[in-house]
């Protein structure tokens, strides 16, 4: 069974972040809410999310998914630890997913370096050295970017697919009437 952790910083975006956790435990994959710091977590907008486990560097995921939102993107950004985390993850092929403006915490890793990559717009800058699309959701190898709220069914289905789960995208989409107005 496949593990999924969405890292969740203060300040993160709530649409992206439950979306992503929704999705993918709709499809029964183990998907955990973890806190870069304590047990609760405060969102853009004052969402306050409890958090299903605390940040260690040596946990291990099939993917890791990062919402944006701001100050959230940022205070992952700024956490040494988790770029020690997404570098490792990444040298090990793990999948990586990033939206809106979670693409900079890639930046800050030297992951976006000769990769296509999109953003919510205006972070292109802190992308360096990649072929920046402006595209819904973006696959490049194990990282998987997009754009921004308006994006994030798009994205959580990709990312499922990503995972393997090919054929429960089909029907959760459908139940979710995504392949109705979405397509």
């Amino acid at each position: 069974m496949k593990k999924v952790c969405v890292l969740l910083a203060e300040g993160f975006e709530e649409v992206e972040a439950l979306t992503i956790s929704d999705i993918i435990r709709r499809a029964d994959v183990t998907c955990d809410l973890v806190s870069i710091g304590g047990k609760t977590v405060k969102s853009s907008h004052g969402v306050v999310v409890e958090a299903d486990k605390i940040f260690d560097e040596d946990m291990k995921y099939d993917l890791v998914a990062l919402p944006g939102g701001m100050p959230g993107a940022t205070n992952l950004r700024d956490d040494d630890r988790v770029i020690r985390f997404l570098k490792k993850q990444n040298k090990e092929g793990k999948l990586i997913g990033a939206i809106c403006a979670a693409p900079i915490v890639l930046g800050r890793a030297g992951l976006t370096e000769g990769r296509n990559i999109t953003s919510y717009p205006g972070y292109e800058d802190e992308l360096p050295n990649c072929e920046y699309l402006e595209e819904a959701v973006v696959v490049d190898g194990n990282i998987i970017t997009s754009r921004g709220p308006a994006t994030a069914m798009a994205f959580s289905y990709k990312l499922l697919e990503k995972l393997g789960y090919v054929h429960e995208v089909e029907g959760i989409a459908s139940g979710m009437l995504y392949n109705m107005y979405m397509r």
